[in-house]
């Protein structure tokens, strides 16, 4: 059997004393157009051409027939080992081109590969059968060196010249049930279905033998290297009975076959590897890693995970003990389908019993060999679980349980059991065993790292993102965010609204370029600047400048767009400045229709000394403003203006709410494929504020004023129908606007009063110093006017812009009569 084709081999495995036709093959698969689509290990060392030169090419120019010769022989430069060249004859010509339906045999002397053009001559026997059904596979060949297996079985010339290849029923043979158990094993990997169909014709057209004579017929059975016996025959003692085959080993090959299974097990190893922690998903890794085991090195083959790897929290703390609560994550096997299922389902977390070898492997983290599981075992492990009867299951089956260790901290184990008419593991395939746990837990630590990690971004990317208030003055908020595709996918994106003075809100839409958990801390510090700037009433381009100075201090590592924009509901209006964003989408109320603000692009924050611009937009009462990164727009492989025309037309799109609008557009942007950024998304319903519902003032700096502005706030909230808000709202209006007047320098004090969902006053003043609230004793006269509206109003604050200052709180409406 080939010994590095992908699932051609089974280090420990073999059919006995029995199988004298333990020979490597070269396997070999050829599709109906003629090329090779399969080139094992095996071919490249019997015909000198590697895998990557073999697959794709014609099958003809790789296995040269009878009448062609190889490209480099043509023109007259044959070589003197090629001048009788005879090929594998007609058969195999006609079976590669497709021509024949049944299963063909022969032997043949064919040239040298033609790297190696001066070399021998190479006696080689070959199988092939022609495949039927679905899928590009129409023949299936197999190939061995004959002056190998004369050499390797001490033949004499006579005898070997006798052994030519053919073909017999499985019934034919003794064991034939473990023939035909075994012959998947001389197949190349390939899916199950494909390999059930192989399988089937195999047995049907014939098993591959060797023929001694007309009555001496011996199955051709892979070559697994050493073979398991008490004692070895020696070659004199060596017989073939008719209808019965032993194990021939010449005298002077055993050191060549112990070479062979360590280069058996290495190749498996080494193959091994190449397919495990393809992903850092891991769950994946996980599924990858107990495949890798069956049904090459085992029947069986269970996966369990400490709880805190699973859940990527983190490296476990110290040494797992009889409490360690395990996973189990994945069962693979090749038993009947569902036989595990109900007794070792996939999910179940549990401690194991102390006094089981899966305890000891546990907490020793050493490979845990039991090379036979007896009845007695089999009944105290059974014992040990509860309501679960193991013994069907485990009885007579060789186990072997290897620990899954990290920076030698146990992460699990996995459990490998062989069925009882399987060679048992020996000391070999502990050593086998171990090593694919050292490879299998280093690639899932880096899963779990991976995992962790992504956690940890997580985590800190949703405690940046705002929870943004559905409902602000004069307009509704909906909002949406996507994680990236991409691994790293964690990023800078943000979006943002901030209550502002005046019955404001500031909308902000960001992108720190880069993915990961850098990019998100960035994020974290521009978004905080952001809200503390708007908080001051820092002009929009001076807020962005800042912005840009701040991220330069902090490094030229990132840089970052940003669009910010403030909208106004009482003069109907947007300002905006954009720093390297993405243009908003404007949807007009009257007719529907959406249009892309034209807005200077401005430099992104980082760049340094560029200016950016202001530009102000009448809105109207219902009028929709939509604000995203660009992940949802850019898709690789396709223009950035097909994203904005498609954000354009899906935003227009009536919709029953604002829910609704943002999933349109998501829906209609999310599935046009490729996006690996991730994605925020800000939808702002601008319903204004009507004028009617906006009342204003001018008041004097004189303390009779307080009465006054008492006065004017209860005739508006009883013209309002808000009785029950009469008597706070004059008690806290009574104190800001006695602190305004008492601490301006000018007549120049304003009284606002509006009515959204809740009553909005603020007080104005030309004092830019903010107020403080103080401690006050029972004996002090002042001091306690910012306490009552601390106590009393839903929220308060105070901003200052330019020399003025403008304290505001709010109070809860209450309607009744």
């Amino acid at each position: 059997m080939d010994r590095g084709s992908e699932r051609d081999t089974a280090p420990g495995r073999g059919v006995g004393d029995t199988a004298a036709g333990r020979i490597p093959l070269a396997v070999v698969v050829v599709d109906r157009a003629g090329l090779v689509s399969h080139w094992s290990t095996g071919a490249r060392r019997l015909f000198g051409v590697g895998r990557e030169d073999a697959v794709g090419q014609p099958a003809a120019d790789l296995l040269p027939v009878s009448g062609a010769l190889p490209e480099d022989f043509q023109d007259g430069a044959v070589p003197d080992a090629c001048e009788t060249y005879d090929g594998p004859g007609p058969d195999l010509e006609t079976s590669l081109g497709g021509h024949t339906g049944y299963a063909t045999a022969g032997r043949a002397r064919l040239c040298p590969p033609p790297q190696t053009p001066d070399g021998e001559r190479l006696d080689v026997l070959w199988w092939a059968y022609p495949l039927i059904g679905p899928g590009p596979a129409r023949l299936l060949v197999l190939a061995a060196d004959a002056t190998r297996l004369r050499e390797r079985r001490g033949y004499d010339d006579e005898t070997a010249e006798r052994i030519s290849p053919g073909f017999a029923r499985h019934t034919e043979l003794p064991a034939s049930d473990e023939l035909e158990r075994r012959l998947p094993e001389i197949l190349p990997n390939m899916g199950p279905g494909l390999s059930a169909r192989i399988v089937a014709q195999v047995l049907e057209l014939g098993y591959p033998i060797l023929e001694f004579s007309q009555y001496e017929r011996v199955p051709v059975t892979p070559d697994w290297g050493v073979p398991r016996r008490p004692g070895r025959t020696r070659p004199e003692e060596a017989v073939v009975p008719q209808q019965r085959a032993v194990t021939v080993v010449p005298a002077g090959a055993e050191q060549d076959l112990e070479y062979a299974a360590v280069r058996e097990r290495l190749e498996f190893l080494n193959e091994v590897s190449s397919r495990i922690g393809s992903s850092l998903d891991l769950g994946e890794t996980i599924r990858e890693v107990t495949s890798a085991a069956v049904p090459r090195f085992a029947d069986f083959a269970g996966t369990h995970l400490r709880a805190a790897v699973l859940a990527g929290e983190g490296f476990p703390d110290g040494p797992p003990d009889a409490s360690t609560v395990m996973f189990r994550v994945w069962v693979e096997h090749n038993d009947e389908p569902g036989r595990w299922d109900d007794t070792v389902p996939v999910g179940e977390a549990f401690a194991f019993p102390e006094h089981t070898p899966f305890y000891k492997c546990m907490v020793t983290g050493e490979p845990v060999l039991v090379p036979r599981v007896t009845e007695e075992l089999s009944e105290r492990i059974s014992g040990e679980f509860e309501k679960r009867d193991l013994r069907p299951l485990i009885s007579g089956r060789s186990l072997l349980i290897v620990p899954l260790k990290a920076r030698n901290v146990v992460l699990g184990f996995m459990v490998l059991m062989r069925r009882p008419d399987r060679p048992q593991f020996d000391d070999m395939d502990r050593t086998t065993g171990a090593e694919l746990a050292a490879r299998a837990g280093l690639v899932l630590d880096n899963a779990r790292m991976y995992t962790y990690q992504e956690n940890v971004a997580d985590t800190l990317q949703d405690s940046m993102l705002p929870q943004v208030t559905p409902r602000m003055a004069g307009c509704d908020i909906a909002t949406r965010y996507l994680p990236g595709t991409r691994l790293g996918r964690i990023g800078g994106d943000w979006f943002d609204t901030i209550k502002l003075p005046g019955s404001r809100t500031a909308l902000v839409v960001g992108d720190v370029m880069g993915h990961g958990l850098n990019s998100a801390a960035m994020m974290g510090q521009l978004r905080t600047a952001v809200q503390t700037m708007a908080a001051m009433e820092t002009p929009p381009a001076q807020l962005l400048r800042n912005l840009d100075d701040l991220a330069r201090r902090l490094g030229d590592t990132y840089l970052a767009t940003c669009l910010y924009a403030v909208y106004d509901p009482i003069r109907g209006d947007l300002t905006l400045a954009n720093a390297g964003h993405i243009p908003p989408v404007l949807v007009r109320a009257e007719d529907g229709r959406s249009e892309l603000l034209e807005l200077p692009t401005g430099a992104p924050i980082g760049v340094g000394g560029v200016p950016f611009e202001v530009t102000r937009v009448k809105v109207a009462p219902g009028d929709r403003l939509v604000l995203c990164t660009d992940g949802l727009v850019e898709v690789r492989g396709s223009d950035i203006g097909e994203g904005l025309a498609a954000l354009c037309e899906s935003a227009a799109h009536p919709a029953a709410s604002m829910d609704d609008a943002c999933d349109t557009i998501i829906r209609a942007l999310n599935t046009r494929g490729g996006r690996k950024d991730d994605v925020a998304l800000l939808m702002a319903r601008l319903n204004g504020i009507p004028d009617e519902h906006v009342a204003e003032w001018r008041l004097d700096a004189d303390p009779r004023e307080v009465a006054r502005a008492r006065r004017l706030v209860r005739e508006r909230l009883l013209e309002w129908g808000l009785p029950q808000a009469v008597e706070t709202a004059e008690l806290l209006v009574s104190e800001v606007v006695t602190n305004a007047v008492r601490h301006a320098e000018s007549d120049r004090i304003g009284l606002r009063v509006v009515r959204t969902d809740a009553l909005l006053f603020e007080v104005t003043d030309d004092e830019p110093a903010l107020p403080a609230m103080l401690s006050a004793g029972p004996h002090d006269e002042s001091g306690r006017g910012l306490r009552v509206v601390s106590r009393l109003a839903r929220e308060w604050g105070a901003s200052a812009s330019g020399h003025r200052k403008t304290v505001w709180f709010e109070q809860a409406v209450t309607t009744g009569h």
